[in-house]
């Protein structure tokens, strides 16, 4: 494969990501979260406070945490979190210093300094319940703000909440509230005055079947192991859960990928002359797999759900298909090689003629014209503001935090109606280990999560007793066994200093009183 000249993987791959972040308008992180404050009165809004979410954290979908807040009066950008500082101001406690904050509790601190990541991941540390982190940069669309505050600087909109890699340990959710609100929320609570503040996930119910969509590319590395291990739920869900798998495709067209002759600027990273792009998963323009082979699996697999999954939501060759094409070709040698591309159709019993077919009637990926299927895809991730890949969403409702079969399953049993979730649900939504209760047809054998009371399940308590039984018995046998022996030393102790020892007297021929602890004391002293 050729190296192009003068342009470099980075410059063409900031082109594309560049023409889609520029493309898109208004709140690209879906916030479907609710913030309100309950205390004091006077700050209560009854349409909330207006927010950003992390797309970091695990919120409770369908939950929500409602606790009094404390302001760290820091940036919390050091791991070191002293949690006797900041407001209120507390009582101080047996050491003499202000007391730490109370948990539960939620912690406002103060944006900048470093990542949202790193200050989430220490307020978790710290035993934060939830975080708000207070922007420090008016909109300008907020003339007030900006006023009061007395600066020129403002900033267009409030920054995305994005993960910077690491925050697949973060645990806890986490909002991003605007100056003006967060300002007055700190006044509040500098003037030692309590504040609580309920933070909600509510996902929209609409009805008794819950629809829910997969944003990912096939080079995507993040969304791998939910692929293998969803297919599992999907069956079990059966048709009250409508699946949804999509396909991000650059547009090349507005990513100047085509040039003014019909040119692809954009090289290999495009199909159909720049008009459909996807980035070099290996940053190697010149080997492993290029964007053109990232967008022809894209292809391949929309025609797959076309054929073997819209028709019902759940797929289930679909899903056999991913997990086999992850087996067996998901390397840079194999991932465009046909041979085994036809393996994983075999093994997932999909006729590869019909997704061929399929991939040519749509527009193809050599010629210089539209693919009809690539161009619905692409209008689908604008309507629908898809920024972060991968990206799931339920009822709408795009989901925060890692990707995992446990997040999705939660999030889509709290998308049903009330009274109407599935029975899979009502067995498996709680247990700590779903995929495993789902694999035992809604048998959980494992803790259940969020039991404040302490409960285990049945075979846990069996296994525990049964332990507990055996080590109670084998000490209560080593006790006796030691007890008996020590007995059986006193008993000879005795004889040997009040009994005679010579033989003869009343003792009948041959034998000694001793010969009775040497037999094991097995005979009565007295009879």
């Amino acid at each position: 494969m050729p190296r192009f000249g003068a342009f470099s993987l980075h410059t063409v791959t900031a082109l594309l990501v560049g023409a889609i972040g520029g493309s898109e308008a208004g709140t690209p992180d879906n916030v479907s979260s609710r913030l309100q404050v309950h205390v004091p009165q006077s700050l209560f809004k009854s349409d909330g406070y207006e927010h950003r979410e992390a797309l970091f954290g695990v919120p409770p979908y369908g939950g929500s945490i409602a606790q009094n807040v404390y302001y760290a009066d820091s940036d919390l950008c050091d791991p070191t979190v002293d949690t006797r500082k900041g407001y209120p101001i507390r009582a101080k406690d047996d050491t003499g210093k202000m007391a730490s904050w109370p948990t539960p509790y939620i912690l406002m601190l103060d944006r900048g300094g470093c990542s949202f990541v790193q200050k989430v991941r220490n307020a978790q540390k710290s035993g934060a319940a939830g975080v708000l982190i207070a922007d420090n940069t008016c909109l300008c669309s907020d003339a007030d703000c900006v006023s009061a505050n007395g600066e020129d600087v403002c900033q267009t909109a409030e920054p995305i909440m994005a993960d910077d890699g690491s925050g697949s340990d973060i645990s806890i959710p986490s909002f991003l509230m605007f100056k003006k609100d967060a300002d007055s929320v700190k006044a509040e609570l500098r003037a030692n005055h309590p504040v609580q503040i309920e933070m909600t996930w509510a996902l929209p119910s609409p009805d008794d079947r819950v629809e829910y969509d997969l944003w990912t590319v096939p080079s995507d590395l993040v969304s791998r192991d939910f692929q293998k291990n969803f297919k599992e739920v999907a069956v079990a869900l059966g048709d009250r859960a409508y699946f949804t798998p999509h396909q991000y495709i650059y547009d090349g067209v507005k990513s100047h990928c085509q040039g003014a002759d019909g040119e692809n600027m954009c090289f290999n990273l495009c199909t159909n002359n720049g008009r459909y792009c996807a980035t070099d998963p290996d940053n190697d323009l010149d080997h492993g797999i290029s964007g053109a082979d990232v967008v022809k699996e894209s292809l391949r697999r929309i025609c797959i759900w076309k054929h073997y999954g819209e028709s019902d939501g759940i797929g289930k060759e679909w899903w056999d298909y991913i997990a086999e094409f992850l087996h067996r070709c998901d390397t840079p040698d194999y991932f465009a090689n046909d041979d085994c591309i036809k393996d994983a159709f075999k093994h997932s019993k999909i006729d590869a003629g019909t997704i061929d077919r399929c991939m040519n009637d749509s527009g193809g990926l050599t010629a210089d014209a539209p693919n009809a299927f690539l161009d619905l895809e692409m209008a689908a991730q604008t309507r629908r503001g898809v920024v972060v890949l991968p990206t799931a969403f339920v009822n709408t409702v795009a989901l925060r935090s890692a990707l995992t079969v446990s997040t999705v399953f939660s999030a889509i049993c709290a998308g049903f109606l009330d009274g109407t979730d599935p029975q899979i649900c009502a067995q498996c939504a709680k247990c700590s280990d779903e995929l495993s209760c789902i694999k035992n047809k809604g048998k959980c054998n494992s803790a259940i999560k969020g039991d404040s009371s302490g409960k285990v399940s049945t075979r846990t308590f069996t296994v525990s007793l049964l332990a507990v039984v055996a080590a109670f018995g084998g000490i209560g046998y080593l006790h006796w066994k030691k007890t008996r022996d020590e007995m059986r030393d006193q008993v000879r102790g005795i004889l040997a200093e009040y009994m005679p020892l010579e033989d003869g007297g009343d003792n009948p021929a041959g034998s000694s009183p001793m010969d009775f602890a040497r037999r094991g004391g097995t005979a009565h002293l007295i009879s």
